[in-house]
């Protein structure tokens, strides 16, 4: 008999199961996970412990600062409009009407386009959409060159890039069925152009799709956009960039050419075909999503060959997107970063973030010269040197890897300054480095 007592009992599932007149013999496993699993802590009390240490994250390139009462505001009204209150689904091309009414491409399209404009895009040939990250950002920049190149002269491209190149570059080159043609680095871990002209020599007879990084992961090196261009001169190529990091900052500081879509000195000419940027990196968005943009000429031949692989008919247009249900939260919520008062606080940590990179590398110069410092460029905020003890590497979060110097292995550590990282959290790290007595491997 179903008492009172026992109904307030039972959870959802519980009271389904019985009013139906059976209880699924797993339902009692579920309920009891708890008991019988001791070594899991689901304890959000733990969690909330980590916000009195995550300034202190230094070795990898994420922002850690807590967001600002804007941006949270921005949520409140997107939640009081029912966004993420109940499924909303992003399929599809942001820049088509979708078959499935709870979207937020108007939103994606906007964000896209400002984005676009900063990059140097041109107005009316702008396309892209909010990825799930970086790294499927690269993806789709990637198929994206890959089915170009391909269409074009029936041959499929091989891969160029750095060792210093994304570890997402080399999944995704695998995923693809691409063979890899490696090119050598200059000193400062950045592609090497003339090495890049003699390997497409050697291989004049498969288009090129060359993936640059703006930024290299470990030793924060800028690819030569503008002379691997001259390199590719006379060949068929897409070129890629990575710019998962330095793509977030550089276009609010003096340096905004890096990463510009358009030439500066002959705006008619274009430096690349494709971008990929992380938000949860520089910009600091809460979880991870990536932006990519292309131009709609480079969008369009491509979903003419796209559509010729699948039938898109039950969404009613071409998606133009590997990913088919895509997150339609994050492009409602990154929007709030494309407002002009975002962006000015965006200017605001990119000027302060590279004086605190200059900042750390002159005193690690002054005071620790022994862990030899290096900064390779006045527009990376990272800085490697000689792994230090453990306990540092471990309270810093640092991450290390060996280096060839010198033809010899030798284990390093980095410091990537993001906007958290400020003057009271370098000198902290460094005065700890000053305790560190334990002498170098």
């Amino acid at each position: 008999m179903l008492t009172r007592r026992r109904f307030l009992g039972y959870g959802g599932a519980g009271i389904l199961a019985v009013s139906s007149g059976c209880r699924p013999q797993h339902l009692d496993w579920v309920v009891n996970q708890a008991e019988a699993s001791p070594e899991i802590n689901l304890s959000l009390a733990d969690k909330a412990k980590l916000k009195t240490q995550k300034n202190l994250l230094l070795g990898y390139p994420v922002n850690m600062n807590t967001l600002s009462d804007d941006f949270f505001a921005w949520r409140r009204q997107l939640l009081d409009a029912g966004i993420n209150t109940f499924a909303y689904n992003n399929v599809g091309n942001p820049f088509k009407d979708s078959a499935i009414p709870n979207n937020t491409h108007d939103f994606e399209q906007e964000l896209i386009l400002r984005f676009g404009k900063l990059y140097g895009f041109p107005p009316g040939n702008t396309w892209g959409f909010l990825s799930h990250s970086g790294t499927d950002s690269n993806m789709h920049g990637m198929y994206m060159g890959r089915t170009l190149l391909k269409g074009r002269t029936g041959v499929l491209p091989k891969a160029y890039f750095t060792k210093e190149a994304h570890y997402s570059i080399q999944i995704l080159r695998d995923l693809l069925g691409l063979e890899t043609v490696l090119v050598e680095t200059l000193p400062d871990g950045g592609m090497d152009p003339n090495d890049l002209k003699q390997k497409l020599a050697d291989n004049p007879s498969h288009p090129a799709l060359v993936i640059a990084t703006i930024g290299t992961t470990f030793k924060g090196a800028i690819d030569q956009v503008d002379r691997i261009q001259e390199a590719l001169k006379g060949y068929t190529s897409h070129l890629h960039l990575d710019a998962a990091l330095f793509g977030g900052y550089l276009p609010f500081t003096a340096h905004a050419g890096e990463v510009s879509y358009q030439s500066q000195s002959n705006p008619a000419l274009a430096r690349y075909d494709s971008i990929a940027v992380s938000c949860h990196k520089f910009f600091g968005f809460p979880s991870p999503a990536g932006l990519f943009i292309t131009t709609k000429s480079h969008f369009d031949e491509f979903n003419e060959l796209f559509s010729q692989i699948h039938n898109p008919e039950y969404i009613h247009h071409v998606p133009g997107t590997i990913t088919c249900s895509r997150d339609a939260v994050k492009p409602a919520e990154f929007y709030f970063f494309s407002t002009p008062s975002a962006m000015d606080k965006l200017a605001e940590d990119a000027r302060s973030m590279l004086q605190n990179a200059v900042y750390l590398m002159e005193q690690m110069q002054s005071h620790f010269s022994y862990l030899q410092p290096t900064r390779v460029n006045d527009r990376s905020n990272t800085i490697f040197f000689r792994k230090p003890s453990d306990r540092i590497v471990e309270k810093y979060s640092l991450a290390t890897m060996h280096l060839d110097i010198n033809h010899q292995k030798q284990e390093y550590a980095h410091v990537v300054v993001m906007p958290h990282a400020d003057r009271k959290v370098l000198t902290e790290f460094m005065t700890d480095l000053d305790k560190d007595s334990m002498p170098l491997s």
